[in-house]
């Protein structure tokens, strides 16, 4: 059995009924230490570049290049991936836990979710405290 294998038979009824796979886009902005790892293409986050300096750091990594650059991933802090429709956050999270990260979470519901956490009034708390 490969490491996809192995990482897929982890994921039963109880990993997807108790939500171990995802995490609101608020509460991710609230973790210390997190990446949110953008999968979008170079052209989508050349159009709408995200800025979240306020919360998190982010790494740029279209999805079919995640694969030749997993070293700039890092393993010890949590991985939120992000992409604009759900659907390559999912194969890069499951890629992901298939290479042994063990803190890696999904951000659905794309850029409606996004920008809804990043009202004024919520980033106006996280400036201030």
């Amino acid at each position: 059995m490969n490491d996809f294998e192995k990482a897929i038979t982890q994921m039963d009824f109880r990993f997807f009924g108790t939500g171990q796979h995802i995490i609101d886009v608020e509460s991710f902005l609230h973790k210390e230490d997190a990446v949110l790892l953008d999968v979008r293409s170079t052209e989508e986050y050349m159009t709408l570049k995200l800025h979240l300096s306020h919360f998190c750091q982010i790494l740029e990594i279209p999805m079919h290049q995640v694969p030749l650059r997993i070293n700039e991933i890092p393993k010890d802090k949590m991985i939120g991936v992000f992409c604009s429709s759900g659907v390559r956050c999912v194969i890069i999270f499951a890629y992901l836990k298939s290479k042994g990260f063990e803190n890696v979470k999904i951000l659905p519901g794309g850029y409606n979710h996004l920008t809804e956490a990043l009202k004024p009034g919520k980033i106006y708390k996280k400036v201030n405290g």
